[in-house]
């Protein structure tokens, strides 16, 4: 799970798969605006078929918060 979103996040924010790892913070490290998150949590959406709501996506702050809802809800 964690190469396939590297692979979505590096695409969506324009950074190094290397750069990304379970501690990333979305802002501070991949440097993600609000608009890159909203395409992202929308990618990830598309990619995993499921939907998450504005108050779930507003949570997310790094990668493993990524991880932990989808292992919650897939």
């Amino acid at each position: 799970m964690l190469e396939k979103l590297r692979d979505i996040i590096a695409e969506e924010l324009g950074v190094e798969k290397d750069a990304i790892d379970v501690d990333s913070d979305l802002a501070e490290d991949l440097g993600a605006d609000s608009l890159d998150a909203v395409e992202l949590i929308m990618a990830i959406e598309e990619e995993f078929d499921i939907e998450i709501d504005d108050t779930t996506a507003t949570k997310i702050k790094t990668v493993q918060d990524i991880i932990d809802y989808l292992e919650k809800e897939l």
